[in-house]
């Protein structure tokens, strides 16, 4: 797909991190973009400096997402590009012990969905509907329609200790990647999915210093956190590379995580 200023995308948890980058690159080639994100301050800010559009979304609700589409669309047109990075995660053990009284305890399975309806079902969410609505638009020269870029986690292979639910919903993702292709391949619609290592987002900015420094000293090579740029680098590659289609490609440096 050829990038310009006929062309519009949609980048769900575009308010930082991995969605932001994304953002940057579309927009620094004319692309118009929209952002769906819980973060109003760093969304708005986001899309005035892209000269795009913030859309307050939680992936989780229906109405939310149909009125976020709906707002994109009637600033920007029907999206031809998706990027989804909005997810969560949490550290929980199928059972254990209570660190206070020692009892047994499990997972609550109410917490446990909730990582599930927001990266997997959430994620699906945001696919179906936006490749609904590219079915509406006429086919590019080569005849593609859009191209769709989800985000799951090296966690979807090589989940650690307390990641099971995380690592459930990353699976998901990648496990749901190569029948999405197939369900639009008729249609000119391609489908990748990035599975990032440990990235320097927000969310590990938050971590300790020496915390990071041995994170990034169990990665291979470059013994360092990814950088977003890093992440958006190769989704725009999955975006204008045509031939690109149907894959689930870590992004990692080589690591492969510990049980612990």
């Amino acid at each position: 797909m050829k990038l310009d200023s006929s062309i519009s995308a949609v980048i769900t948890g575009g308010a930082s991190g991995l969605g932001a980058a994304t953002a940057r690159a579309l927009a620094a080639q004319g692309v118009k973009v929209a952002l769906f994100d819980l973060n109003e301050e760093k969304g708005e800010a986001l899309a005035k400096e892209l000269g795009g559009v913030f859309c307050k979304v939680d992936v989780t609700s229906d109405d939310d997402v149909d009125a976020a589409f709906a707002k994109a669309r009637a600033a920007n047109g029907q999206e031809r590009i998706l990027v989804n990075c909005a997810g969560t995660g949490n550290a929980v053990k199928t059972a254990g012990r209570d660190k206070k009284t020692g009892e047994p305890v499990h997972f609550p399975i109410d917490a446990f969905n909730r990582i599930i309806q927001i990266n997997l079902v959430g994620t699906f969410r945001c696919v179906a509907k936006s490749a609904k609505g590219m079915l509406t638009l006429p086919p590019l020269d080569d005849g593609e329609r859009g191209a769709i870029v989800n985000t799951a986690s090296v966690a979807a292979e090589d989940g650690q200790m307390g990641q099971v639910a995380y690592t459930a919903s990353k699976a998901g993702v990648v496990g749901m990647t190569l029948p999405i292709a197939r369900d639009l391949m008729s249609e000119g619609i391609r489908v990748n999915t990035i599975l990032p290592g440990i990235f320097n987002t927000p969310l590990m900015n938050g971590a300790p210093q020496n915390v990071k420094d041995a994170l990034s000293a169990s990665v291979p090579f470059p013994k360092r956190l990814g950088n977003p740029d890093e992440y958006a680098q190769l989704a725009m590659t999955m975006i204008t590379c045509g031939y690109f289609n149907g894959e689930d490609v870590r992004l990692d440096g080589a690591i492969r995580m510990a049980p612990r």
